[in-house]
């Protein structure tokens, strides 16, 4: 059609080049001025307002508007179609988004995020603490704690692996720590040469921890040793959470000493003197001692660049195409007027304003967060402008794309656009202004973007 001209195109490309020009403005900002948290909080929650207002108004609003008015012209043909097209267009651009934002996340595209970050290392967490709890199945005593204390626990475990040969504890030595074996064995000799072997299952240390008194051995790896270490003053303190956890633990050092009973033929003054303090152990309450502080906030993968720019690229790209669309429809409404138009005619203001002010605060906040993970400035910056030129040359595309898909099929690919940047909108912009600020502020400033994005409108 005689809208589709090189200006046209040129304009398609400058529109989607201004949207995303705030997105290196935003990643030198990050870079440079390293903004305080609740600054960025009120940015990205502001942005995400703006661009819900823009996806609104320029995208889903036309379409719901035709339906109650069907007997005015639209470029979006038959009402009801077009209806149907929207929303199912957004649903799948909803799961399309998931889809592939995890793909690029478990690759370490979570990296460009906060609040990807964040989620990801929960996940991971999540799935770290699930395989621990398989493996205490193994453990009577754990089984008996009760469900809520289990956060507990998993708050005062410590992994740990021994090499064959290496000392767990030493006879003599009172015992800091109790383990759990969940795979290897240990071999522990006593001085008078009474030896026994702990497999997997085994719990080390009871013997010392309920008696306050020395090891009466020492426990050597026989091969390689996998398990998980408690403190004395977080066994204490699940004891005191947990009578029946207190209680499996007590008859535990009674098999113990039925055990060594057994093993001895002939008890000397030493062995007495065990057995007697271990007795009266089980008659002894444990103090509470004050709760440690444990924090573990480490990342298990290291980013890749490629992932990173992979997931920017996808929060991106649909807005390149909603950009050249809603271009080649503000030309096909003005068709009458071609020839006399000029640049500022067609501009979708509201669109271009809450494009604008969305990729601000998501570069400014990803570039800090890149930087932090090791990423140079220059690298972080190349990434971002990268997607400048990559949205101005998405938008003539999707000029050019736009003008070959039915009326139906366009509103289709407008809607799976608009889902795909709500799905964004809610899995990162929303979270990274919560995790990052404060409720009521972020509730503020997401009204005042869209407030802000909608009286754009009054330029059009």
């Amino acid at each position: 059609m005689e809208y589709l001209t090189v200006e046209y195109l040129v304009w398609a490309v400058a529109l989607g080049g201004i949207s995303a020009l705030s997105l290196p403005l935003g990643s030198w900002v990050g870079l440079q001025a390293n903004p305080k948290p609740h600054v960025t909080s009120i940015l990205a929650a502001f942005g995400a307002g703006a661009l819900i207002a823009a996806l609104s108004i320029e995208l889903v609003a036309p379409t719901l508007f035709l339906l109650e008015s069907p007997e005015i012209e639209s470029h979006h043909g038959d009402p009801v179609s077009a209806f149907f097209a929207l929303i199912s267009g957004m649903a799948i651009g909803g799961i399309l988004f998931t889809l592939l934002d995890r793909l690029v996340n478990a690759r370490g595209g979570f990296l460009r995020h906060t609040a990807s970050t964040v989620s990801y290392l929960m996940a991971r967490r999540r799935d770290r603490e699930l395989a621990t709890l398989d493996r205490f199945a193994m453990f009577p005593p754990l089984r008996d704690l009760a469900p809520e204390h289990i956060n507990t626990l998993l708050g005062m475990i410590k992994p740990v692996t021994y090499s064959p040969g290496q000392i767990l504890g030493s006879e003599g030595e009172l015992a800091k720590t109790m383990g759990f074996i969940f795979e290897g064995s240990v071999i522990a000799t006593s001085s008078d040469g009474l030896e026994q072997r702990f497999d997997e299952g085994s719990i080390l240390g009871v013997y010392s921890l309920m008696t306050n008194r020395p090891n009466p051995a020492t426990a050597k790896a026989e091969r390689v040793v996998k398990g998980y270490l408690i403190s004395r003053p977080d066994f204490i303190r699940l004891c005191e959470l947990s009578p029946d956890f207190k209680k499996a633990m007590q008859q535990i050092l009674e098999q113990r000493i039925e055990a060594t009973q057994q093993l001895f033929v002939q008890r000397d003054r030493q062995t007495q003197e065990w057995l007697a303090a271990a007795r009266e152990a089980l008659r002894t309450d444990a103090q509470i001692p004050d709760d440690p502080a444990w924090r573990r906030a480490r990342s298990e993968h290291k980013g890749a660049p490629l992932a990173i720019w992979l997931g920017i690229l996808i929060d991106g790209v649909p807005e390149s195409f909603v950009i050249g669309a809603g271009l080649l429809i503000e030309l096909e409404n003005h068709q009458s007027e071609l020839g006399t138009l000029g640049f500022a005619d067609v501009v979708p203001y509201t669109l271009i304003a809450g494009l604008f002010l969305s990729n601000f605060p998501e570069a400014m906040a990803s570039s800090a967060n890149m930087q932090a993970q090791g990423f140079s400035k220059k690298r972080v910056f190349l990434l971002w402008f990268s997607l400048l030129v990559i949205t101005a040359v998405g938008a003539g595309a999707g000029f050019l794309l736009a003008d070959a898909l039915s009326a139906t099929s366009l509103v289709f690919a407008e809607g799976l656009a608009a889902g795909a940047m709500l799905t964004m909108i809610a899995a990162a912009m929303i979270p990274e202004a919560v995790l990052m600020g404060r409720s009521s502020t972020v509730g503020i400033s997401t009204l005042a973007g869209f407030l802000a994005a909608i009286s754009f409108k009054l330029l059009g």
